[in-house]
């Protein structure tokens, strides 16, 4: 680890334990600790418990991903390379398979204007708009398709996909995304025109000072537009000017990596994520 950036990092790993923690219940394991989400929701992960002297064993890996099958939960893993180095060849020795994201930070300095990036509209959604329900399900319906056709490249997958994908929430779901956006502690920003529909959609999670974006996503049929960037712009704009002092993301390939520094984030590190091998390709 750089010497200069271990004040970040200790915040980066504060951040990812805080995280989970008012939507999940905690199970510790050795050195990991197992995120059980509470309730409907993406489930979470495990990672290494913070502040634990020792790196995560093999035994403690096999002892979680028993716990993970126990709940019906996929056997997941994140963590910060830099942070606990020693962990990347236990959890392949675990038969996993680890993708390394590149772990960038903004600098505010480097932000460009949103509405230089791409050509159509970004917006932040507030959490009294009339459309909130109808917003929060295009975010996740946006999201599935992008991800479902990974890369940066041009795709058939467009609105027809999109619409297919979406998913009603339901009034609790809802509530407590609204009150999470109205408290800071969440952003959700979407692109799009009245007559395509939301295109591209990103979110943002804020823990005090530190905040990171995630789930950045463009329908193929709207890429190469440059509206993966002007989201992520606008969600780390909408961020320091609520007084975030850390906005950070992880690049889901080093191609990905390359939008995110016309955006002004620059490499710091490595997140790891690792699940059983058929499931990264």
């Amino acid at each position: 680890m750089d010497p200069a950036h271990k004040g970040l990092f200790d915040r980066l790993e504060h951040f990812y334990d805080a995280v989970p923690r008012d939507a999940a219940r905690v199970e510790e394991h050795g050195a990991l600790v197992l995120f059980v989400r509470d309730g409907a929701g993406f489930p979470f992960y495990a990672r290494p418990r913070l502040g634990t002297p020792d790196p995560p064993s093999l035994a403690d890996v096999n002892t979680v991903r028993e716990r993970q099958r126990e709940l019906g939960l996929p056997e997941a893993f994140e963590w910060v390379h830099e942070i606990t180095p020693e962990f990347l060849p236990v959890a392949r020795s675990a038969g996993l398979s680890v993708l390394e994201a590149p772990l960038m930070v903004l600098d505010p300095q480097a932000l460009p204007d949103p509405a230089t990036l791409g050509d159509v509209p970004v917006r932040v959604l507030e959490p009294d708009a009339p459309d909130f329900a109808a917003a929060v399900a295009a975010r996740r319906a946006v999201a599935a398709v992008a991800f479902a056709y990974g890369g940066t490249a041009r795709g058939e997958a467009g609105p027809a996909q999109r619409d297919a994908a979406v998913v009603e929430l339901d009034n609790a779901a809802l509530d407590e995304e609204r009150a999470r956006i109205a408290d800071g502690r969440r952003l959700t920003a979407l692109a799009g025109t009245p007559a395509e529909g939301t295109l591209a959609s990103g979110m943002a999670m804020r823990v005090d000072g530190v905040a990171e974006i995630a789930g950045v996503g463009v329908l193929p049929a709207a890429r190469r537009r440059g509206l993966g960037a002007a989201v992520t712009a606008a969600l780390a704009r909408e961020l320091l000017a609520a007084g975030t002092d850390v906005v950070f993301l992880s690049a889901g390939s080093e191609e990905i990596a390359r939008v995110y520094l016309r955006v002004g984030f620059r490499r710091i590190g490595t997140a790891c994520i690792a699940e059983p091998a058929a499931l990264i390709s």
